[in-house]
């Protein structure tokens, strides 16, 4: 949902303050990304998702909670050109550098949910197409700069750089996806920017302030 545009960035959906647009580069993308966000995130500025639905060539950003009933969703699973996989850690998860050759890779499609772990677990549990998508986990010594939002994971990463570490190991190439990770690292400046020193302080300990 659509934020009021004189506060709001209507292609980012965050202040204008706070907007991103500026700092995003258009990059082509072999492997679609279809990103579900969860309805809480939308109006999230500390969110992460737009980065990429603004970013990547080929990708699209559709927002619910119960997918087995959301037509664009099931639209893009009736695409029998994509073979769609999804980044989430089921039981049966395979790592994704496991299908970083370029034959396992074709035709292959990525689907990210976005949301806290608690939401993403939700929406995973109440979709039957979710569950039946072969699933993908990252390498488990990946560790993220989301600072600037609490989570459960120590460490966890935020959807975008979900999202550049999944294209880039599966297309062997980190420098293609790298202004990904450039505007969240200026997206997480600006927040860091806006704390107030004692807060800083109290967060991250004595020391200069992210400009």
């Amino acid at each position: 949902m659509q934020r009021n545009c004189s506060r709001y960035c209507h292609r980012c959906n965050k202040a204008h303050k706070a907007c991103i647009c500026e700092k995003i580069t258009p990059i082509g993308n072999n492997i679609p990304l279809l990103i579900l966000q969860h309805p809480s995130e939308v109006n999230q500025a500390k969110g992460t998702a737009r980065i990429l639905s603004l970013s990547l060539e080929h990708s699209q950003l559709i927002v619910g909670e119960e997918f087995d009933q959301n037509t664009e969703f099931l639209d893009q699973l009736d695409n029998s050109d994509i073979n769609w996989h999804l980044l989430y850690p089921s039981d049966n998860a395979k790592t994704i550098t496991s299908l970083s050759s370029d034959q396992n890779v074709h035709n292959l499609g990525l689907v990210l949910l976005d949301g806290t772990w608690k939401k993403a677990f939700k929406m995973y549990q109440l979709s039957q197409r979710l569950q039946m998508l072969p699933a993908l986990v990252l390498p488990d010594d990946l560790t993220g700069n989301y600072r600037i939002r609490k989570t459960a994971k120590t460490g966890g990463l935020s959807t975008v750089e979900a999202g550049y570490h999944a294209l880039s190991l599966l297309a062997n190439d980190n420098n293609h996806y790298q202004p990904l990770i450039d505007c969240f690292d200026k997206m997480v400046a600006f927040h860091l920017s806006q704390l107030p020193p004692d807060v800083y302080e109290r967060q991250f300990g004595p020391g200069k302030k992210t400009q």
